[in-house]
């Protein structure tokens, strides 16, 4: 008879041990290993040697159809757009976000527009009951859809119910309202969703259903749980709220299907969420550029580019260190900045408490940003405003010169649609009709151009 098999797995990393240790062997990451026991038959996989494993297939290479299948359009265009063009049958999706962002109305919307199109859809609704989706749906306008509920927290027989169903798309809502039988766990624990991620990638590879869960983070902005769940689906999305507060980013971390940077912007209304179609527009209309401080350039998210502004702000400081704060933006390269502005531009702020942020709640990766940014503190440190219609476009090394930036011509393209008038870029950068090009080989020459009233230092 099969034992019961007890151990500790790491709340971070997943990792297993048969003996409790402060520290975790994988990730080495302190009081993490938590105990767990697994009953028999649960956890897939027979031990390696095993006599009484049956084999497994065996297939060749080039016998393998290397048809992709037709991607399923959730009808979201933005919600499309992340995940590369549509979800992939056989895909386990994991959509993160805070508790109220919008991931239940996303679902919900998404099932209706697939269950309109033909598509067979279960919808576990392990959060709520099945009056409280109604309820929702009808504030959404799509009570009328053929989505069908499936009010069943224990994950074995919600996945019968779908299967049954004949299911072409699963959503659970969410991965820690379900439980499997068997484990003494409370639903939601590492435990249960280690177990829970692992039995649905089986599930959904071997019936080729497209499966989405969602799942709530943490204070550090992490899905719950360990990230051993991360690593066994094919998608990560993470939902954020932007800083306006009516804008929300859905962001890929991880795509097996598409581009890992690529980002889709909703607006929250009465009637549930929005595709934006011009997020360069909506990010630019919600920060404003009517005060010092504030610099626009253009980025490349996923397969677009997206115009977004910088704006800084810069205080006298009464203590010993003054602050440096960063929101999108990594502190270390605020710091980087600060010293080549000190250093090559002629402007210091040792005395000075500094504030850098992103407009769109988005995070700054992009260096074609790096002029921007010293244009924005530049403006900040001497309470000037910068031209009026200018655009920053470039990177800015060390020495003080400014770099040539990849995809150019399309970041260009996309603030002279915007109505921007100039751009100071990088020497040598092709020419876009509609935007007057002002080539600055080093930040000196930047700053005489971006403030002309006074010259730094």
């Amino acid at each position: 008879m099969a034992k019961v098999q007890r151990g500790y797995r790491c709340s971070a990393c997943g990792a297993e041990s048969a003996a409790h240790a402060g520290r975790c062997p994988r990730c080495e990451a302190w009081n993490t290993l938590e105990p767990f026991q697994r009953a028999p038959g649960v956890g897939g996989l027979a031990r390696a040697g095993d006599p009484d494993a049956e084999p497994g297939r065996i297939l060749s290479l080039r016998d393998v159809p290397d048809d992709p299948g037709a991607r399923l359009l959730t009808g979201i265009p933005e919600f499309d757009r992340v995940l590369g063009g549509g979800i992939v049958p056989g895909s386990l999706v994991l959509v993160g976000g805070e508790p109220g962002i919008g991931k239940s109305t996303l679902m919900l919307q998404a099932a209706a527009r697939l269950a309109g199109a033909g598509v067979t859809v279960a919808y576990v609704c392990g959060e709520e009951s099945p009056r409280q989706v109604r309820l929702r749906a009808t504030r959404l306008g799509v009570e009328g859809s053929a989505v069908a509920l499936v009010p069943e927290a224990n994950l074995d027989a919600a996945l019968a119910a779908a299967g049954e169903l004949g299911a072409s798309v699963l959503i659970i809502d969410s991965i820690q309202s379900v439980y499997v039988a068997g484990l003494e766990s409370r639903a939601g624990g590492p435990a249960q969703l280690a177990e829970a991620g692992a039995r649905l990638v089986g599930w959904a590879k071997e019936r080729e259903i497209a499966t989405i869960v969602t799942g709530h983070v943490t204070k550090g902005g992490e899905i719950a749980g360990p990230r051993l769940l991360e690593h066994l689906v094919d998608a990560v999305l993470y939902f954020e709220s932007a800083e306006s507060g009516f804008l929300r980013v859905l962001r890929a971390v991880k795509n097996r299907f598409g581009a890992t940077d690529e980002v889709g912007v909703f607006e929250m209304t009465g009637e549930g969420l929005r595709s934006v179609e011009s997020p360069s527009a909506a990010f630019l209309e919600a920060a404003g550029t009517t005060a010092s401080g504030c610099a626009v350039t253009a980025i490349i998210e996923g397969s677009r580019p997206l115009a977004i502004e910088i704006q800084a702000l810069a205080v006298p400081s009464h203590l010993a260190a003054p602050r440096r704060i960063a929101s999108g933006l990594e502190v270390a390269r605020l710091h980087l900045l600060l010293a080549v502005l000190a250093r090559r531009g002629g402007l210091f702020a040792a005395n000075l408490d500094v504030v850098a942020t992103v407009s769109g709640g988005l995070r700054l990766r992009d260096p074609s940003a790096d002029l921007a940014v010293v244009a924005a503190l530049a403006s900040a440190i001497q309470d000037r405003e910068l031209e009026p219609g200018t655009a920053f476009l470039g990177e800015v090394a060390l020495s003080g010169a400014i770099r040539p930036v990849q995809q150019a011509q399309r970041r260009l393209a996309e603030l002279a649609r915007l109505g921007l008038r100039h751009c100071l870029v990088p020497p040598g950068t092709a020419p876009v009709e509609g935007l007057r090009l002002l080539p600055v080989g080093n930040v000196r020459e930047a700053l005489r151009v971006a403030l002309p009233q006074g010259r730094p230092g």
